[in-house]
């Protein structure tokens, strides 16, 4: 699961585990739909039927689908247990490490959805970056790219490169049956913004600095960034993914017209490579309330709201033939049970109108949530909305 970068902090007990769903007679028989359900492909039809794809593809569903950006560790004691001694990168080239820490929100939550664990940053390393993840810190780049030169290093991704990628999600889709699995990849800016900046970054002074200065480098930096991620996104599907999310994190650092002219080209080259593919394209960045259309409009099927903007400001900044994703603030998690049942309703009564909608957190799941209150809050949100 994409990882924000703050260290985490030990709580609790584990909570006793729901099994996950038993594997489906005929998983291995597959088809793919577009976002509106007509066939394009193969797609396993052991989670076509799911309240999350049905949601994705704004189809009347049984109840509203949740899933927890983050839900795959941090806040989990038995993730904690797991990972304890394998630096982070390491942790997402194991297999069944990979298999073990994506199920386990699954069996405890029983989420809609889960989400593949990995890091936004594995792809550039499988092409030999040299970068690490520090803790507390965030991914760390040994030599930043920052001038034309430095683009030699952006070597296309291969399968071969990410095989451990293609095992862990046959493994998982084995376990998984009818829940679906949500692969990702980190979107060309905020990818950009690591790399030119060495690291994470509040103020983003090197990134802004050459898409304002040298626009012509930064275009194609983000383009070349925008194959290794679609070709990270297409071997995910093709291991059988049932839907992916393109994390812009930090692009809510630009203006709407820095966006459409220097960011947008880009992200729209990787939504356009897997579209043939017919699973769900999810689109999520922070503060993106200003951005939200052009985002829609980048290619997404849902668009991730965070919890600045009311889903229903947000359908209509977004227009109609995209459902949305979203959006309980992560910190109301921190309050009491009814503080958090009484704005799911707000954003559940706000959502009640749109053509598809998954709930979700308008953020991460934040390392010292009590995992009682996410168990609490799928159930809550099940119990309310069932049809």
């Amino acid at each position: 699961m994409y990882v924000m970068y703050r260290a985490a902090e030990p709580r609790g007990e584990t909570a006793a585990r729901a099994p996950v769903a038993a594997p489906v007679p005929g998983a291995c028989e597959t088809f793919r739909v577009s976002a509106n359900g007509s066939p394009t492909g193969k797609q396993p039809t052991a989670t076509y039927e799911s309240a999350f794809l049905k949601a994705c593809r704004r189809e009347p569903v049984p109840h509203t689908p949740v899933w927890f950006m983050r839900q795959a560790g941090r806040s989990l004691p038995e993730y904690r247990k797991v990972r304890e001694g394998i630096p982070m990168l390491e942790s997402c080239m194991r297999p069944e490490l990979v298999t073990e820490i994506t199920l386990q929100p699954v069996r405890r939550h029983n989420v809609d959805a889960a989400i593949f664990f990995s890091d936004i940053v594995v792809p550039l390393k499988a092409i030999g970056i040299d970068l690490d993840i520090k803790p507390g810190v965030g991914p760390v780049v040994e030599r930043p790219i920052r001038t034309r030169a430095d683009l030699d290093r952006l070597r296309d991704l291969t399968p071969e490169d990410v095989s451990y990628v293609t095992e862990a999600i046959g493994m998982l889709t084995r376990e998984l049956g009818g829940t679906p699995l949500i692969g990702f990849a980190g979107a060309p800016f905020t990818l950009a913004s690591y790399l030119v900046e060495g690291g994470p970054s509040r103020t983003y002074e090197n990134a802004k600095g050459m898409m304002y200065g040298d626009p012509e480098l930064w275009a194609d930096l983000l383009d070349r960034l925008a194959d290794i991620t679609a070709a990270f996104l297409k071997v995910q599907i093709e291991a059988g993914a049932s839907a992916v999310q393109l994390f812009d994190s930090w692009v809510g650092a630009l203006a709407p017209a820095d966006y459409r002219r220097s960011v947008m080209p880009a992200s729209a080259k990787v939504f356009r490579a897997v579209e043939g593919y017919g699973v769900p394209r999810i689109h999520f960045g922070v503060g993106t309330g200003e951005l939200l259309d052009l985002m829609g409009g980048a290619g997404a099927d849902v668009v991730g709201v965070d919890w600045r903007v009311p889903l229903d400001e947000a359908a209509r900044r977004v227009g109609p033939g995209k459902a949305l994703q979203g959006n309980l603030d992560p910190t109301l998690l921190f309050s009491t049970t009814e503080a958090v049942q009484a704005r799911t309703r707000e954003i559940l009564d706000a959502a009640a109108g749109l053509e598809g909608h998954v709930f979700n957190l308008g953020h991460g799941v934040l390392p010292s949530t009590d995992p009682d209150a996410l168990t609490r809050l799928v159930d809550y949100v099940h119990t309310r909305t069932e049809r």
